[in-house]
């Protein structure tokens, strides 16, 4: 556990990545594990604990310092992030049929699954592209989408535009900010800041939830 809590430092601390990607995994070793981790985030559906958004700004900074490429480093995660997401997509419309076939228990109704299915129908396209903006939620949208049954052509539409939006809004972000001396000074205060603007959408659906059953 402290090992991967030491790694994901590295992945949000500029100066220790910047190290890491000039000794370790120099040249295009450095591009792979980048794009893996983007990947592993949504595709292996086990990559929910990984820094998706203060990975890409990290990115960013670093790039902005001459160790990366920026327009081949956003080419690089974007294709990560879309594939990632394809995965996902594709893990879940293989476990749909075995999930609608499963008996209803405590924890399982097949109405909440239709229920998924009918939400996917109207409001799908805006998810994928929200979810990749909320650590988790974005790790298990696709998953999801797949059980749902929503169509794929549908899917792939909004899983490009949004693992694009994703992808450049934060490492332009971080390319741009990284050289500013304030963020420099206080970079981990800013990773912070973005972690939180990423989680406050899932604060607010959970108290107007709360609300809504009061």
């Amino acid at each position: 556990m402290e090992a991967i809590i030491d790694f994901i430092r590295i992945l949000t601390n500029p100066d220790r990545l910047i190290q890491l990607l000039t000794t370790v995994f120099s040249g295009w070793w450095g591009y792979a594990l980048l794009s893996g981790i983007v990947f592993a985030e949504t595709g292996l559906l086990v990559g929910f604990f990984l820094p998706g958004d203060s990975l890409l700004f990290t990115v960013g900074v670093v790039a902005g310092a001459g160790k990366l490429n920026i327009f081949l480093i956003n080419l690089v995660l974007m294709a990560a992030a879309i594939i990632g997401d394809g995965v996902g997509y594709a893990l879940g419309r293989k476990a749909g049929v075995a999930v609608f076939n499963r008996p209803d228990s405590r924890f399982f109704h097949k109405d909440h699954l239709r229920r998924t299915e009918e939400f996917y129908a109207r409001h799908g396209g805006k998810t994928i592209i929200y979810a990749r903006f909320v650590p988790i939620i974005r790790t298990f949208a696709p998953f999801v989408a797949g059980v749902a049954g929503m169509g794929y052509l549908r899917f792939l539409t909004f899983n490009v535009f949004g693992g694009i939006g994703w992808v450049a809004l934060l490492t332009l972000l971080g390319y741009t900010l990284g050289s500013q001396p304030l963020v420099r000074a206080h970079f981990e205060k800013v990773i912070l800041g973005i972690i939180v603007i990423s989680v406050l959408p899932v604060l607010k659906e959970i108290v107007s939830a709360r609300r809504s059953r009061q």
